[in-house]
């Protein structure tokens, strides 16, 4: 003999489709309340990107490179010294970024020999050409060129152990997010150098304390200062390394 449905309320379910249409209702009501996995993320997940940097920056150098190549540079601003403290040694690998006429490439390429590398980089395509020029003049086989971009030096990934801007960091137009893109080519305590002198950026020169707050937006901390290259019109070197 069948049995009737058990009655529930004054409509007739049985108790499996009851228990179907409560957890039916349940999850519409917290599908309407919760948002989906992928937009918590989107949400909560941090940004990568560096902010565009809206400051004041100088028009890069496009003039006669020979202006670089003045006499007592060397001992003026103490570029064995400065080689010592960013560690460049035989066997380095090197970055010279805005690399100009090549003079501080050439002086890194004799320390580091032939089982040393040093990367020129520079957005002047005209720079590019004297330094492989100047390279085979000299018979440096161990320099290589690369055109750089204003936010970006596309150096190999974790391919240096000591970067340098010389007189170049103020005509960076983007320098976060230069500094920033640069981390994936360091090796593991790589060093990284600016020598510049103050100033209000647009007039070839940045202030000290500008560099090292765009260079810890970018992730890296002080870990050395230095004014010795006062003697060349620069008033700081600054040394960094990636946190």
């Amino acid at each position: 003999m069948n049995k009737a449905p058990l009655r529930i309320g004054k409509l007739g379910f049985s108790p499996a489709a009851f228990a179907l249409l409560l957890a039916f209702v349940l999850c519409l009501s917290v599908s309407a309340v919760s948002p989906s996995a992928t937009q918590q993320n989107s949400q909560t997940a941090p940004s990568t990107t560096a902010p565009i940097t809206t400051r004041k920056t100088s028009t890069p150098y496009t003039g006669d490179l020979s202006r670089f190549e003045y006499e007592g540079r060397d001992e003026k601003l103490q570029v064995q010294r400065v080689m010592d403290l960013l560690r460049i040694h035989s066997g380095s690998a090197v970055a010279d970024i805005g690399a100009g006429s090549g003079w501080f490439t050439v002086r890194a390429a004799k320390r580091v020999g032939a089982a040393g590398v040093v990367y020129a980089v520079d957005i002047n395509p005209e720079s590019i050409k004297y330094i492989d020029d100047r390279a085979r003049r000299e018979k440096l086989g161990n320099v290589r060129t690369i055109l750089g971009k204003e936010d970006d030096a596309p150096l190999p990934a974790a391919s240096v152990d000591s970067v340098l801007l010389l007189k170049t960091y103020h005509e960076v137009a983007q320098p976060v997010r230069l500094l920033q893109n640069l981390r994936r080519a360091l090796r593991p305590g790589a060093l990284v150098g600016v020598i510049d002198r103050n100033g209000r950026g647009d007039d070839h020169g940045v202030g000290r304390d500008v560099v090292v707050k765009e260079a810890g937006e970018a992730g890296y901390e002080l870990i050395g200062e230095y004014d010795f290259v006062k003697a060349d019109k620069e008033d700081y070197f600054l040394i960094f390394r990636a946190r």
